[in-house]
Parts: C-alpha cells; structure tokens; sequence
C-alpha cells in the first residue's frame, strides 16, 4: 500500500466545522419551513457543544502536554487549534446574525415573537414581574464574592449570571460582583399568555427577566449591570477499563464529574463588560481566543422547545406516515413472514414499529427460547427494553450487551442494565477497550423442525425515537450462515474464546478493515485489466489513511469511485493524477443521514454491504462491528436504489467537495430532485 502526503488528506476537526457550515446554510435555506430553520440553527449549537467538549477539549489536552505528533494531515494540536478557534469565531457570529436578522424577524411576521425587555408594556412588565416573583424568585441563590463566598462551581453548560453590584449589604459587605445560577428545572423560554403578549405565540427568554429584576435579589445595592455566560467542559470520562472491578460501579462514580471537567470555552453576553469578561476568563483560566461574545442567549439549543410548543403545521415539515413492507403487512406474524423471505427496512420512510413487534413477539411466543440483544443507544423511555424485561419475566434466557460507554448515554445505559439485571436477565459491557457498536438482534426459537435462528441486523441503534428522524436500514433474515455467524459474535461478547471464521459477517476489529482493503484493491486490479469497476460508498465520515490511500490508488487504476459522506471526509477528490476519479457528497436536509452502505462492482457480480461501521480508524479497530452482506436479489437492489441512486442526483440538498477540500452546494439545473423527499413519496403512506 502507497502512503500518500499530508495535503491529500483534510483536518477532522476543519472538517467537523465545515459540516456544521452545511447545517448552518439549511437554516439560511428559505425553502425550508420555518419552524424547521430554527431547528437546524439549535442543532449547530447542540453539535458545537459536542464539539468543544470532545474535539476541542482533546486539541487542550494535546497543546498541554507538548504533543509533537501530527495525523495524516500533517498538523500539530497546536495549528488545529489556531485554526478551529478562527474558524469557530466565524461560524458562531454568522449563527446569531442569521437569528437575529432572519429568524426572529421572520417568526415575528407570523405571529411568533420573542418579547425583549425594552419594548414590554405596562401589561407585559406586571405579567413578567409577577412570574419573577411566584416562579423563580423562589429557587434562586445568589451568591455573592467576598472571602466567604467564593466563585461557585459552575456545571457544564449551565445558564450563569454574573452580576456588578455597588453599596453594602446588612452587613456591610461590598464585594462589587455576585453569581446567580439559573437551575436546570427553569424553562429557558416562557410563553406569555396572548392575550398580554399581544400576539399568538409571545415568548420571554429566562435571561430576560432575570436581567429585569435581579436587584431584587440584593435587596439596597445597585447593580450596575447583569450578564448571562455559560461555560462549557471537558465531557471525555476517564475510566481505566483494565484496573475497575465493575465498570458500571466506576462510570456512575465519574458521571457526575463530567460537569465539571477542564474549561475550554465561555460564552458571554456581547454586552458583558471587559471588566467582568476578564474576571470570569480567570476564574476558568480562559483567554481570549476561548472567548465567545454571543448578541443573544448564549445557549440556543433551548430555542428547540418552541417549534414543538408552536402549532402552526403551516411552518413545520408536513407529516407522514411511514410506510410497512408488503412483507409485514399482509403477515402479521413477524416469524412466518421472516420464513417468507428476508425483510428489509429503510427507515425513517418505513416504520420501526416491525423491529419492536418482533420483540414483543418473541418475549411472548412460548415457542422462543432465547434472545440475545446489543444496545448502544436507546434512549430513557424503550418499548424495546420493557420487551426485553417481559421476555425474562416469561421464563426466556435474555443476554443484552449493553455498552456503558456510548458517550453521553452512558446514564441511560446505566439505568437500563440495573433494570434488566433486577428483572433476571444477562448483561455484559462487552469488551474491555473496544466499544461493542454493532446491531444485532438474535432469537431463537423451536420449530417442528429443531431450533431456528431469527436475526435483525441494522445500520442503526434500537431507539425508536431517532428511527423516525436519522436514515437507516434494517435487515430480518432467518438465513443459517447468518444466524450462525450472529451466535458466533454475540459468544466472543460474552464469553472468551479466539475469534472463529465467520462465512458472512465482516467484523470490527478482526476483517472488516482487511476485507474492505481488499474489495478496494480488487477493483483497482480489474480496472488495470481493462473490466469495469466502481465503488459507491455511503457513510456517516470518511477519516482512515489506509483506506483513503487505497482510494486513492484506486482512482489512478481509473476505478470510478462515488462516496456520500454525510460529516468529515479526509480524502480530497478530483487532485489530478491521484483522485480525479473520485466524487465526494454530502447530502443535508429534513433527516439525518445515518445508513452505511458499500457496494462493490466486483467484476460484474455486485457485491452490496450494510453496516454500523463508518471508514474511521476507531470503527475498524476499537469497536465491535459487524458488516453484512444483503444476499436476497431483488433487496440487493433496493438498497442501490433507494439509499445510493437517489443521493447521487440530488441536486437539491447536496453539497459537492472541489480538490481543496471546500463543499458547494448543487443547483438545480432544470428539474429538481431530493433523495429524501423521493424516498418518502415513494417509502411512507400517504396521511389519512
């Protein structure tokens, strides 16, 4: 394999913030509705949280440690770095100026508004003052600075707000600055009754009326001025997986230190003053190019609540229903229509409901023995988890691997498995050191003619609430190599034993990365000896060198190469002499495109693969994960024509990558057309 230089490959982290630009421009996007918009402009704010309290905060840790070693990029901690907070600045500034200048006025054109403090009447004040008083007058601690108070621990993300006071108090203390902490339970956005709003929708930001009245939280001092901040925290937990007993016991022990790791940014009302900016950037031992100076909330994500609270279909996507394969819907009994022939589910366009079925009906079928599930993801509230407790309430062996450390799901999972456990059934974390990833399902069951393996195996998590929102696949097979190999992955979970042969399956950390090496390479050789040859790839971020140098040799074999690459793509197309056979896009619009799939010509026999895997080095090496062929014919083709053809003409919500690495987003040229609302024309049941 030719390794290839630094300038062919782009920064995650660069690569990171230029997705959340793409995410940014669909909230710019006037095509879209609404209420949407707002939405997309709270997911930059939700990605950038996740951004500095991951990426940002590992760039820190780096700089602090004097590390010289550079990614494939070529680029030290300390040039990235450089580089994201220029970077971070631009797309934080352009994010409120599109708010404020856009979207807010826009709202207020429909009767939706957000009621500022110096344009409330009398009516208005008295309703607000009266809301101070009965509602958070009650729940808020200031606390004042002076050598008995000192500065309070800030939680991560937390509404703060740091007050410049003049005068005395009862005691005769003048310490000259107070914090107020906003708790969590407060809604950060407050609807006004209309008839006192003035408007349908009247809504007052939290920081609003704190800043009105927090003299009267120091009761004869004057205060000279009131600024919202927030600061944000290193989120990563340390747990040394090879020296904790039990690994549940040592996460619900770290958890809570989670708010209060290392600062890596604060955010600021732009009106704070440089006095009490310096004060606070201290306080965390910031400067300022971890400054954020915000003209607005300094936490949009809360600005998703409204778009739920506001009922006005007119500014929302419309609804659907997703649709049921004729599979399923003419044979209820998930088992006999297993039997029937593989199913295969393309979510959120068809119903997740099938997958839940089957686990209800395999947790009250006397005739299912065993079922044996991977959680990564689930959320608080799964009708797939109450299924799983009612199976071993009926006398089935349940075995779930449920890992503890899917980041920021870690509680749930936590909750999860103490519930599971109560109720009787297996639960392992997996393996220490790799994350199990994968999404299995496996049931078995005695049928007249001996046991049967039934299988789910999915692109995505067992959450029934991101199946209707992030795109994916599902695949029902009771195929026997399949189900072998399933039983063969779930045995290496939970029990010890070398890594059998799998005639199927590709696994992470064993084949998978060999295996797709070698379909790479194999293309490349056939396009040498004159055969066609294509790879068309789909997946959430493209970062590994190996595979990305072995791209590359491949288009210079002349292999066309076709990859959709929703988030961070390392490799750069269209360089002359080395990836002008590559295209690369990314497609951003209602859902969230979340499905793996490869596909290979290999030689006129077409190979297509599904998997939870992404092309990254933490995928291929430091995660269980499994890739699975689609066998059956005619499914083969669906998923080249539902989750690849659409995505590679749309000319609606795609972007397109130039060989300096820069996304611009395609323009109709003549007739439009959008993968994802193709897919629901064609996927989901037209509304009753």
């Amino acid at each position: 394999m030719t390794s290839h230089a630094p300038e062919y490959f782009i920064n995650r982290e660069l690569g990171q913030l230029a997705f959340n630009r793409r995410v940014l421009a669909q909230a710019a996007d006037r095509s879209n509705p609404l209420l949407e918009r707002l939405k997309f402009l709270c997911i930059v704010s939700s990605n950038l949280d996740e951004f500095f309290e991951v990426r940002v905060a590992g760039l820190k840790e780096q700089i602090a440690l004097n590390a010289t070693a550079t990614g494939p990029d070529g680029m030290s901690a300390r040039q990235v770095f450089r580089q994201v907070t220029e970077q971070a600045h631009q797309l934080v500034d352009e994010q409120y100026q599109l708010l404020n200048e856009v979207i807010l006025p826009e709202l207020a054109r429909h009767d939706i508004r957000f009621l500022r403090r110096t344009h409330w009447h009398e009516a208005q004040a008295e309703w607000i003052r009266n809301f101070f008083f009965d509602e958070l007058m009650p729940v808020l601690s200031p606390i004042g600075l002076d050598p008995s108070h000192p500065f309070p621990r800030v939680l991560n993300k937390s509404l703060n707000f740091a007050v410049e006071l003049e005068g005395k108090d009862a005691f005769g203390r003048a310490s000259g600055a107070a914090i107020v902490q906003a708790p969590r339970s407060l809604p950060r956005v407050i609807r006004m009754p209309s008839e006192i709003a003035g408007c349908e929708y009247g809504f007052v930001f939290l920081s609003s009326i704190i800043h009105a009245h927090v003299g009267e939280l120091f009761s004869g001092m004057h205060v000279k001025g009131c600024y919202q901040f927030r600061v944000t925290r290193n989120s990563d937990l340390f747990v040394d997986e090879e020296e904790v007993k039990n690994l549940r016991e040592a996460l619900q022990g770290e958890l809570p230190q989670r708010n209060f790791g290392n600062a890596v940014r604060l955010e600021v009302a732009d009106n704070c003053s440089p006095e009490m900016t310096g004060f606070l950037m201290g306080q965390f031992g910031l400067d300022q190019k971890d400054l954020y100076q915000v003209n607005g909330p300094v936490n949009l994500v809360r600005l998703m609540q409204i778009p739920d609270g506001v009922d006005r279909p007119d500014l929302k996507y419309p609804p659907f229903i997703p649709g049921i394969p004729p599979a399923v819907s003419k044979q209820p009994d998930m088992f006999q229509a297993i039997r029937n022939g593989d199913i295969l589910l393309h979510h959120p366009y068809q119903s997740f409901n099938p997958v839940v079925d089957f686990i209800q009906q395999a947790a009250m079928d006397p005739s299912v023995l065993a079922i044996k599930q991977t959680i990564y993801r689930t959320g608080t509230d799964s009708a797939l988890m109450a299924a799983l407790i009612k199976a071993v309430q009926s006398g089935k062996e349940v075995t779930v691997v449920l890992e503890l450390l899917a980041r920021f799901d870690e509680e749930a999972n936590i909750n999860w498995a103490e519930r599971l456990e109560n109720a009787g059934a297996h639960v392992v974390y997996g393996v220490v050191g790799y994350k199990t990833h994968a999404k299995m399902l496996l049931v078995v069951r005695r049928e007249e003619d001996g046991l049967r393996r039934y299988v789910h195996l999915g692109t995505g998590n067992y959450h029934p609430r991101t199946a209707k929102l992030y795109t994916d696949f599902g695949l029902f097979t009771c195929d026997e190599k399949i189900g072998s190999d399933v039983n063969d992955v779930f045995l290496q979970l939970t029990g010890m034993g070398k890594a059998g042969k799998l005639t199927h399956l590709l696994q992470s950390p064993f084949t998978l990365h060999s295996k797709m090496m070698a379909a790479i390479q194999t293309e490349a050789a056939n396009a040498r000896a004159g055969k066609k040859a294509f790879i068309v790839a789909k997946m959430n971020a493209l970062l590994e060198p190996q595979i990305i140098s072995e791209l590359y040799e491949a288009s210079m074999a002349g292999v066309k190469i076709d990859l959709i690459v929703r988030g961070v793509c390392a490799l750069r197309p269209g360089i002359a002499g080395v990836s002008e056979n590559i295209r690369v896009r990314s497609v951003i619009g209602r859902f969230l495109e979340h499905s793996r799939i490869f596909h290979f010509c290999n030689d006129g026999a077409p190979t297509v693969y599904l998997s939870s895997a992404d092309w990254m080095q933490r995928n291929f090496f430091r995660r269980v994960e499994v890739c699975f062929p689609v066998l059956d014919a005619k499914l083969k083709k669906r998923v080249i024509r539902e989750g690849l053809a659409p995505y590679l003409k749309d000319n609606s919500h795609a972007w397109e990558m130039d060989s300096e690495g820069d996304f611009l987003r395609k323009k109709p040229r003549g007739k439009a057309t959008s993968a994802q609302l193709q897919l629901l024309q064609e996927l989901s049941l037209p509304l009753k």
